[in-house]
This record gives structure tokens, sequence and C-alpha cells, in this order.
């Protein structure tokens, strides 16, 4: 994006992008930091893959919707996180990277909070969810936008410029001052 209303759009997308991004992650806070009610709590499960394999030996719908929801949590990242960056022209494999990153540090950072709230326990399936959806998210969305925004930039840059047809009148000239004879000063003559 360039020229001055190229600038402004990517620091309104960047805006944008990170006031969804605090909202989002505001949101995922309160959802999953609350103290729970229960008569009791199992212990962590640190093992990786364990709790997804109990959730596949349930129903297929608790199942699905156990799992759904942990790739559903923080999938907006894999979006919002490019969308903060402003970036259009990067490697699609370093904004995956970055990306599966960040959506990594911040899944285990909430499943390490959540361990010290009331009710709750930390889980390394919920990690490895967390960041799975993240990764899709990006994966599915993050190129086609990218590629379209590319596109339009290049449409802008190569679209033939505005024809001047004399609707606003003719341009101004400026009358020109003609040059001044010479002079020599030591003779006091003039040619």
């Amino acid at each position: 994006m360039q020229g001055p209303f190229g600038r402004r759009a990517a620091f309104r997308y960047r805006a944008a992008g990170f006031l969804l991004l605090v909202a989002h992650l505001s949101f995922v806070c309160w959802l999953t930091l609350r103290p729970v009610n229960v008569p009791w709590v199992s212990p962590a499960t640190l093992e990786p893959l364990a709790t997804i394999r109990a959730d596949l030996a349930l129903s297929p719908w608790s199942a699905a919707r156990s799992i759904g929801g942990g790739l559903l949590l923080l999938a907006p990242l894999g979006v919002l996180l490019p969308l903060a960056a402003g970036r259009v022209e990067v490697y699609p494999l370093a904004s995956l990277v970055r990306t599966a990153f960040t959506g990594a540090m911040v899944a285990l950072g909430v499943a390490l909070l959540r361990s010290e709230v009331t009710g709750q326990i930390m889980n390394m399936d919920s990690v490895l969810l967390n960041t799975a959806g993240v990764v899709l998210a990006h994966l599915l969305v993050v190129p086609a936008v990218r590629a379209c925004l590319r596109r339009r930039a290049y449409r802008r840059r190569t679209a033939p410029l505005p024809r001047d047809d004399g609707a606003q009148g003719p341009t101004p000239t400026i009358p020109r001052v003609g040059i001044a004879p010479w002079s020599d000063v030591s003779s006091g003559t003039r040619t």
C-alpha cells in the first residue's frame, strides 16, 4: 500500500487488528479464568493427546464439542495477529511460523493461568488444540486475504491516471518578465 492513502489504510488495519486482538484476548481470559465450583477436580493432564483420546472414546457429539471448543477458542488469533502486524508483503511460511509460535505461547500462558484458578486444571491437550486452531485459521484466511490485498494494490499502481478534460478551465500561466538590457558600468553606456 503506497502513498498517503495506503499508509492511512495500513494504520487503520493495524489499529482495528490490535483492538480486536485485545477484545478477543479479554473475552478468552473472562471465559477461561473464571472459578468453577465443582465437587472434585481431576489432576493435571500433562500427557499429550490423553484428553483427546478420552474425548474420542465418548459419543461423537461430545467429542466434536470438546475438540471443536479447543480448536475455536484461540482460532481468531490466527487472523488477528497478522492483521495487527499490518504486513501485506511477507513470506507466507515466516508469517505462519510467527503466528503459530505466538499462538502457542498465548495458549500456554492461558493454560498456566488457568491452573491457578479454583476448579481449573492444566491440560496439555488444550494447548495443542488451541495452537492447532490458530494455525488452521491462519492457513484458511490469511493467504487469501493477503493475495486479494496485493491484487488490489497492483491494480491501483497500474491504473491509468484520470485525464484532465478541461472541466476546471485552462492551466494558469505566469507572465514572464523580459531580461533587462545589459549595461557596462565602467563606461556608462548601455547596449
